[in-house]
Parts: structure tokens; sequence; C-alpha cells
């Protein structure tokens, strides 16, 4: 497998693809709905709210964290987690930057 050459484009670019890789699979949507649904921190209702197996959600959960979009805390044998709002502003920021900037451009009848 090639090298992806990041160093060609912008940090901003870098950043923006890291958010959008960090949050493309349909599981982290729907844990992050209903982090925000729940609007407080979940600690293990994921599995019955999502209907995917422990070891599934554990995964997406560590990606989420790893990409700063969640947070964790740990609560005797289990783990509760929330969203971390100052990652979650950045990225509402960033990508309401990037389609603000595409504006209209995108419009039918182009091709």
């Amino acid at each position: 497998m090639g090298a992806s050459k990041t160093n060609l484009f912008t940090k901003k670019q870098n950043e923006l693809a890291a958010m959008a890789k960090a949050i493309a699979h349909p599981a982290r949507i729907a844990i992050l709905q209903e982090l925000i649904k729940t609007d407080a921190c979940i600690c293990g209702d994921l599995v019955s709210d999502i209907g995917l197996a422990q070891p599934t959600i554990s995964q997406h959960l560590k990606e989420l964290k790893l990409a700063g979009i969640i947070q964790g805390t740990v609560e005797g044998a289990r783990v509760c987690y929330c969203i971390n709002p100052k990652i979650w502003q950045k990225y509402r920021q960033f990508f309401s930057e990037f389609f603000v900037a595409a504006g209209d451009s995108a419009k039918e009848g182009c091709c």
C-alpha cells in the first residue's frame, strides 16, 4: 500500500479528513446520536440501544475516543462515555466552514 502523501495538503485539510474518517461508520454515527440524545454519560447501555455485540461497540468507542470526540470516565468496573464538548465544537466549526465555503458551487445540472 502506498503512502497517503498527507504532506501535500494543508493542516486543516488533514484535520478535516481525520475527523471525517473518525465518524465514517454507521455504528459510530449511531453511538454519537445516542450520546447526544441522552445528553448525559452512558455506561453500558449502548449494546442494547444499538444492537451490536459488546466487542464491536467497544471497538467503535475506542475509535471515537482516540479521535477525541468522546471522553470516558471510570466508574467502578464500568467506563461511562459522553461527548467531548470542546472537540465536538471543533468538528461542528470545521464541517460548517467546509460546507459554507462550497456555497452553491454544487449545483444541479453541472455534469
